[in-house]
């Protein structure tokens, strides 16, 4: 299948189980009239294998060696990008950020790093499956760069449009998205 026809398909399976109208209230605590819950895509066959092929083709030349970011909605995006990568000869590993380390065993932050490996002068993308403020994502880069990676980008399956890509221009990191929220809410 092409990009362009993948891109669409995609988009058809994200229109029908991850988008929804209503009033909602979102993480950042703003309020609004449509939301995307892109897990029931993130989860489905065809759609966990588009978003990480499209991922995979959006990222391939960026010269990273780990994907990852904040717990649950980049975990499955993460270890799907991480096959993917291993199968095109072009292997990503992933880790991904708690929102709170545990409090028993070794008390990570950052998970799926074996004993002795290190993010330390690492190459990262923070990938996030819906994006509004970009705070969630910060809260990973943050846990990234402590743990002495350097963030080369943050990649969003759905950019809402509401404030990410300035918080990101302020925070110095370059910013990408598969989609943005307007191209389904043209109905």
């Amino acid at each position: 299948m092409s990009k362009s026809a993948s891109r669409a398909r995609l988009a058809e399976i994200i229109r029908k189980r991850s988008f929804g109208r209503g009033e909602i209230t979102l993480a950042s605590g703003r309020k609004s009239d449509f939301y995307f819950n892109l897990k029931p895509t993130m989860l489905d066959p065809e759609g966990c294998a588009l978003l990480a092929e499209l991922t995979f083709e959006a990222l391939k030349d960026d010269g990273l060696d780990y994907v990852g970011g904040l717990e649950m909605g980049a975990v499955p995006l993460a270890g799907a990008i991480a096959q993917l990568s291993w199968l095109k000869g072009h292997p990503i590993a992933a880790f991904f950020v708690r929102k709170k380390p545990k409090e028993h065993g070794a008390r990570l932050a950052v998970e799926g790093l074996a004993k002795g490996e290190s993010l330390q002068g690492k190459r990262v993308v923070i990938v996030e499956d819906v994006t509004t403020t970009g705070g969630s994502a910060l809260k990973a880069v943050e846990a990234v760069r402590d743990a002495g990676g350097k963030v080369v980008l943050v990649f969003t399956m759905v950019d809402r449009d509401e404030g990410a890509t300035e918080t990101f221009a302020q925070a110095g990191l370059p910013f990408r998205s598969l989609y943005k929220a307007g191209e389904f809410l043209k109905d």
